[in-house]
């Protein structure tokens, strides 16, 4: 349960909402069966980049004494390394036998999908250019955990794509990946000093809490587009309700929380995804 970083896993369930919403707001379409094996893959591939990256993490050495995060099994010796790649298997072979149902139901695309979100899990901490080493963890977590989670959902629902379902896509990407920053921006140090080249070391302290904080308004400015430019009504905004949630935590990172005092904020985030696709995936049913 540990390995598996429940907190975590909002992050997949948010996506297969929100796609569920558009396709039914765009085009009238939800089908249960997809919904449930899109709901149970998206999961599956969490857990199983979870475990990835506890792993690989270990053996590169970037999980230390000195880290200040949750614990990680694998170097707190809880589960030996051939366990969690054992486990890591079972969850990506998982994902991917439950997914062949969403392949026949939407064909090809949904197989390069699945195969990739598979990949990606697994290159995220590990092969020869591990995508968290080199700074590009950031992009691919938007894409895989947003645009690509969102607008695949809302294809095996309709079996086709409408717009909606990229903009809709934008705020979930934007808020999974303000997880992943307070992560990375509380771990800098240590980062850093295993070669552990992410975004936020690359952007440093300063440069981080401000993508933070970008990628938290960005996602408010969507709806209110929406709104806006008159593509959905009034509904959309409501969104704007987490805003309780939100503005304390970003008061927390642009004030400076280092360390430990960052943990919360990294829980708060994660609730902060969850209510607001709650919230989205309501505005785009009721719009």
């Amino acid at each position: 349960m540990m390995a598996a970083r429940l907190p975590t896993l909002p992050a997949a369930i948010v996506p297969v909402l929100v796609g569920s919403a558009s396709a039914a707001s765009a085009a009238g379409a939800f089908h249960l069966g997809a919904f449930v094996a899109a709901l149970v893959a998206s999961l599956l591939i969490q857990i199983g980049t979870n475990l990835a990256n506890d792993l690989y993490d270990f053996k590169r050495g970037a999980d230390t004494e000195a880290r200040t995060g949750p614990v990680r099994v694998t170097h707190a010796g809880l589960l030996t390394p051939a366990q969690v790649a054992r486990g890591t298997v079972v969850c990506f072979g998982l994902a991917f036998l439950v997914g062949l149902y969403l392949v026949f139901r939407g064909g090809w695309p949904v197989l390069v999908i699945g195969l990739a979100s598979i990949a990606a899990g697994v290159m995220y901490t590990a092969g020869p250019w591990p995508l968290a080493y080199i700074g590009l963890g950031d992009v691919f977590t938007f894409l895989f955990f947003g645009v690509i989670a969102v607008v695949g959902t809302h294809y095996v629902h309709a079996l086709s794509v409408d717009p909606l379902a990229f903009v809709a896509s934008l705020p979930v990407g934007f808020l999974v990946t303000a997880i992943l920053v307070v992560n990375n921006l509380r771990d800098i140090p240590t980062d850093a000093a295993a070669g552990k080249r992410t975004m936020a070391v690359r952007l440093g302290d300063r440069g981080t809490r401000w993508e933070y904080a970008l990628l938290v308004a960005g996602a408010y400015v969507v709806p209110l587009v929406l709104w806006a430019a008159g593509l959905r009504g009034p509904f959309i905004l409501l969104p704007a309700l987490s805003l309780l949630v939100s503005v304390p935590l970003l008061r927390t990172v642009l004030g400076g929380a280092t360390g430990f005092s960052l943990n919360p904020v990294l829980k708060g985030t994660g609730r902060l995804h969850l209510l607001f696709g709650l919230l989205l995936a309501a505005g785009l049913l009721w719009s």
